[in-house]
């Protein structure tokens, strides 16, 4: 990984005064534009809301975003791992390169929220045509990096740095068969030329009240990876059992024998583990007990040797379950998200600056979360700080994530973009001051 142009110096309390005027007075201009930029941002919202993509099919929200880009006179790139947009704005003066990002896709969610905006849109998933909802935040992501863009752009000439705008797709996951994220923009070079120093992201929260913040150093989130299991045994009637091998009942106990990873063999005291079946499919009958029996399942991990451990035991368990009914398994553990880690470092040094934005009082260090994140893939390659912006209005009860009720406050959209404003703001500064 690469390492931050400097440590926490005491130098940094010695910062040359001419260069804290510059950034108070371009703080001032940030909150001002801010505020004169926050209907346009919603609106911005509210088209993204209206007219979501599912992963790798985000060509009309791309192309919206580099037109966008385009008339702010940036150095743009489209088509990169697939539809991403990529701009580039490169200061007035020499400093460090520092990346945005902001996630463009949707999911395959019906929505029920009752708001003018609603999405009706339609999409393919997995051969099948779905509703397609923005029920992530995605939409208010890509919004917020439009509008930091934007006031960045405007005072071009003060700033002591470059600054690269990644706006991602597939976040939730390229189409099966398909490669995307935020894994193959990296290996397409999207942190280089210039390379890029350090990167910021965020994401909206729907159960954190607006006007607030949540960070933490370290893991974050968690570490995802899917798995299938394919039990095979043999079909018989189900009035003579006897006769076959049930994958029915083989699949069941495989279920409740794989709860015991996590409360039996991993040392909890450490960190948090999660493995979950999230799907069933076997059969076609009541009297006829199927041949195959398929599953899927997803793990959650936030330490590697935990991580590894589990997959041992579910290999174990998977396999020797199958044979002592007779029958066979075949597990598959895809390839998924490293953990979401945020260098303890850059987050020390900046999280003052979320906290002269959003106020101390405002700003939570927050245990990791189970969810996963592939920002975890350019924090592999650079230092990277992810945090997340209150979305919920005070008071209410929050529908929850990738739910067909999800609903964002907007009021929470103008603190995203004056906290990554300030952040690039803030790091060119410390950088000049080392």
């Amino acid at each position: 990984m690469k390492k931050l142009l400097f440590a926490l110096p005491l130098l940094l309390l010695f910062i040359a005064p001419d260069i804290s005027a510059q950034s108070s007075n371009l703080k001032t201009i940030i909150d001002q534009r801010a505020d004169e930029l926050e209907n346009q941002v919603i609106k911005w919202r509210r088209y993204f809301h209206e007219n979501p993509e599912l992963s790798n099919r985000e060509f009309n929200t791309a192309k919206v975003v580099a037109e966008h880009l385009i008339s702010l006179g940036l150095e743009v790139q489209t088509g990169i791992a697939h539809t991403g947009v990529v701009a580039l704005l490169e200061g007035g003066k020499p400093g460090p390169v520092v990346a945005l990002r902001a996630d463009m896709d949707a999911l395959p969610v019906l929505e029920r929220t009752d708001v003018p905006f609603k999405s009706v849109a339609k999409g393919m998933y997995q051969g099948n045509e779905v509703p397609v909802m923005h029920a992530c935040g995605h939409d208010t992501h890509i919004a917020i990096l439009m509008g930091v863009a934007q006031i960045l752009t405007e005072m071009k000439d003060e700033l002591a740095g470059t600054v690269k705008f990644i706006f991602q797709p597939a976040e939730e996951g390229a189409p099966e068969g398909e490669e995307g994220g935020a894994k193959l923009m990296v290996e397409e070079g999207v942190l280089k030329n210039p390379d890029v120093d350090v990167i910021f992201g965020l994401h909206i929260n729907d159960a954190t009240p607006v006007g607030m913040i949540n960070y933490r150093d370290r893991g974050i989130m968690a570490a995802v990876n899917s798995f299938e299991i394919t039990v095979k045994g043999k079909q018989a009637h189900g009035s003579a059992p006897w006769t076959g091998i049930d994958p029915i009942v083989t699949a069941s106990q495989i279920i409740n024998n794989i709860q015991t990873i996590v409360s039996r063999n991993l040392p909890l005291t450490t960190q948090a583990a999660v493995v979950t079946i999230g799907q069933i499919h076997g059969g076609v009958r009541s009297n006829i007990i199927p041949e195959e029996v398929y599953m899927e399942g997803t793990i959650r991990t936030l330490d590697a040797g935990m991580r590894e451990k589990l997959f041992e035991r579910l290999e174990t368990i998977v396999t020797n379950t199958a044979e002592s009914n007779g029958a066979e398994a075949i597990l598959n553990i895809r390839e998924g998200y490293p953990i979401t880690y945020n260098d303890p470092e850059l987050t020390a040094l900046m999280v003052p600056t979320l906290e002269e934005v959003a106020g101390a009082e405002n700003v939570n260090y927050i245990n990791a979360i189970t969810g996963a994140e592939d920002f975890s893939f350019f924090q592999e390659e650079v230092p990277g700080l992810y945090f997340f912006v209150g979305g919920m209005t005070p008071g209410t009860t929050p529908a929850g994530h990738h739910t067909p009720d999800f609903f964002i406050d907007e009021a929470g959209l103008k603190l995203g973009v004056r906290a990554m404003s300030n952040l690039v703001i803030d790091y060119f500064d410390k950088s000049a001051g080392k």
